[in-house]
């Protein structure tokens, strides 16, 4: 099995933020649990470097643009390695490959007549680098993010956008996990209800030479939506590698943020149509983090910063709050005093204290080796729910992670957690030890450990540190990270642990 996954291309003009790291996890879990499964994963990222944003960021800071994008762009790389994201590609718009197929692509539909040149006047907004007619701008302001037009007149070249849309139509309709969550998938089917307007894909140099020039006109460049679209065949071998390509397209999900799914759904679907290459599988476009009710946004200054939030509490734990909050599509709203409250109740009162005090009795009672246990082969005659919850873990989890529902992925792993700490409190190991009840208590230990094997293998793709980190405690070995031992009975009796500090101390606030 293959499974291509992709983050947009973020662009340069500032440095990374809470939500450019949600998107990350989240392709980066699925990724995880691909391979978990034994699945071949190709899962990329990158930047995106040309467009006037770009240029004016630049030029603010008197560099070029190409010196500029070289200076933020190790930023992205920083943090992806800081937050432990197992990326396969990292493609940025300006490399050679890059502009190679986008040339290609326009070559082809430009011989094909999808793309022809016209005279544009109307309104331009720069931040969102989109024009817009007299009846969608508000008030002189762009519909989508709210800050000034203005007006230009300039030759363009236009990709004919409106020639596709009833196929577009038509394919949504039948396609039902092609727009995820519904919400977005009924968004654009609503925005589709009203003609499309051709799209302008170049800029005139003269006004802009920062971009991917376009092969047939010397005095245009690539408009940078246009252009930053194309790498997610670039990174799979279109044009270079013909059977890398036939292998991993069509991508199995383009994840992204919402503000950008119309580029998404619409523009992405019918450029590859038109150049006669099938539509991605799956478009999943994740909610925002708010401060309270508020959009994060530089001119607010309520940005939160994933690099000072890893620094201040953790990798982990910071994947794991974002992951578990809130399901994942939906909006969240991020404060400090809740990511502490799940670290304190969740990381450290639950799973932490699960694997510190059973550690511990294994140490106390059995020199810290795991005791055998009676009748392991034969699970249906051992009692209690644990063995039960052990064995349906591994389809809980998947089921919730082909749904792209990691928060109910992880409220099943606790779950198996807290049966766990229960299990401790009702079966009082230390009244199983004062009263010489031997085998009771082997039998105890050895079902503990298994919980807690089976939750260091469940939590590889979510928390990956953390699980390695158990796994050394529990004296595991790195082929046993194997979603085929996520089974009641796959614990070797006679393993030495290693008892460690514990996994999430306690936060004072």
């Amino acid at each position: 099995m293959k499974f291509y996954i992709t983050t947009p291309l973020y662009y340069v003009n500032g440095n990374p933020h809470i939500g450019h790291s949600y998107t990350n996890i989240a392709c980066d879990v699925l990724s995880r649990f691909k391979r978990l499964k034994g699945d071949e994963v190709l899962f990329s990222t990158g930047t995106d470097e040309y467009g006037q944003k770009i240029r004016d960021a630049a030029l603010e800071k008197e560099m070029t643009p190409a010196a500029f994008a070289d200076m933020v762009v190790p930023r992205f790389r920083e943090l992806w390695k800081k937050l432990n994201i197992s990326y396969d590609d990292f493609i940025r718009t300006t490399e050679a490959r890059h502009e190679k197929v986008v040339a290609q692509i326009l070559e082809l539909l430009y011989k094909k007549g999808d793309l022809y040149e016209g005279e544009y006047s109307g309104w331009y907004c720069t931040p969102c680098e989109s024009f817009w007619t007299k009846s969608q701008i508000v008030e002189g302001t762009c519909p989508d993010c709210k800050r000034p037009v203005e007006h230009i007149k300039e030759r363009n070249f236009f990709f004919r956008l409106s020639k596709y849309q009833k196929w577009l139509v038509d394919y949504i309709g039948s396609h039902e996990d092609f727009i995820l969550p519904a919400i977005r998938r009924n968004e654009i089917s609503s925005f589709l209800k009203n003609p499309l307007n051709d799209l302008c894909i170049s800029r005139p140099k003269s006004r802009l030479s920062w971009g991917v020039e376009i092969p047939f006109s010397q005095d245009h460049v690539t408009y940078v939506w246009f252009d930053a679209l194309i790498n997610y065949i670039t990174v799979c071998g279109y044009g270079s590698d013909n059977r890398r390509f036939k292998k991993f397209w069509p991508a199995d999900i383009h994840m992204i943020g919402k503000d950008i799914l119309r580029m998404h759904a619409v523009n992405w679907p019918i450029m590859l149509h038109a150049a006669g290459i099938s539509p991605p599988r799956t478009i999943f476009a994740h909610g925002w983090w708010k401060i309270g009710e508020d959009k994060m946004s530089k001119s607010k200054g309520n940005i939160v910063d994933p690099l000072s939030m890893v620094d201040k509490y953790g990798v982990d734990a910071y994947r794991y709050f974002l992951l578990r909050e809130v399901p994942f599509g939906m909006d969240g709203s991020f404060s400090e005093g809740a990511l502490i409250s799940r670290i304190n109740s969740d990381l450290a009162n639950d799973l932490g204290n699960l694997l510190h005090r059973t550690l511990s009795m294994i140490d106390k009672y059995f020199s810290g080796v795991v005791p055998e246990r009676r009748g392991v082969s034969d699970t249906d005659n051992i009692p209690g729910a644990l063995v039960y919850e052990i064995n349906n873990l591994t389809s809980k989890i998947e089921t919730a992670v082909d749904k792209i529902n990691f928060s109910q992925a992880l409220v099943s792993i606790w779950e198996l957690i807290n049966r766990a700490n229960k299990f401790i409190e009702q079966k009082a190991p230390w009244k199983l030890s004062k009263e010489k009840k031997i085998d009771e208590l082997k039998d105890m230990m050895y079902d503990l450990y298994e919980v807690l094997r089976v939750v260091s293998i469940a939590l590889l793709p979510f928390l990956p540190m953390t699980s390695e980190e158990m796994m050394k405690q529990l004296g595991l070995k790195k082929e046993d990270a194997d979603i085929k031992k996520i089974g009641f009975g796959h614990g070797k009796a006679g393993t030495r642990i290693n008892k460690g500090s514990p996994l999430f101390p306690r936060i004072e606030s």
